[in-house]
């Protein structure tokens, strides 16, 4: 288990066979999938561990494991991910989050995600980072904001993968340069 990252309170990380049963139950909660398209499955879970960890060997970042330091539980995902579907502003890389409903309003996103957000500048040399959600995720746009994105007003877009009329379709987005993180 490799830890990439280490803040004051978290440990990012490599995904283990081991985590599948608590990512699990994180995806049960109807507070955690309220702006997804459901709760995952074991099957959904297991795949996604595959993937992150195939997608962090080619890329050389992910979606981490994100561990309470203190306790080693594990509260959710945070960090990078390829986006792989095509829009305006694509190809593009991908900031992200989802963390545990008991995890909320302590801060732990902004802090994991700002680790992300170094990681990704400084040791991937991307040259910029997007976010993006919809519009009534006001939890996320915060942490989005204080990380610093800022809001591309002409760049809300129809989620490609899915139905124009799903009400989850409608996505606002989030940039930051390089440049602009260097500020």
């Amino acid at each position: 288990m490799a830890t990439i990252i280490k803040t004051e309170r978290l440990i990012l990380r490599t995904w283990q066979v081991e985590d599948s049963e608590a990512y699990f139950q994180i995806n049960q909660d109807p507070k955690v999938i309220e702006f997804l398209l459901g709760p995952l499955t074991r099957v959904k879970i297991q795949d996604f561990i595959r993937y992150v960890r195939r997608h962090d060997e080619q890329h050389g970042y992910t979606t981490w494991a994100t561990e309470h330091k203190e306790t080693g539980a594990l509260m959710g995902f945070i960090g990078l991910n390829t986006v792989d579907w095509r829009a305006h502003f694509t190809p593009a890389v991908e900031i992200g989050w989802r963390l545990g409903s008991k995890y909320w309003g302590k801060g732990y996103a902004t802090e994991g995600a700002k680790a992300a957000l170094n990681y990704g500048f400084k040791c991937c040399n991307l040259q910029e980072i997007v976010a993006f959600t919809v519009p009534a995720n006001i939890r996320s746009i915060r942490v989005i904001e204080k990380i610093g994105l800022k809001r591309d007003i002409y760049g809300d877009f129809t989620h490609p993968k899915l139905p124009k009329d799903h009400p989850l379709s409608k996505h606002v987005l989030y940039r930051l340069s390089r440049a602009s993180w260097q500020q």
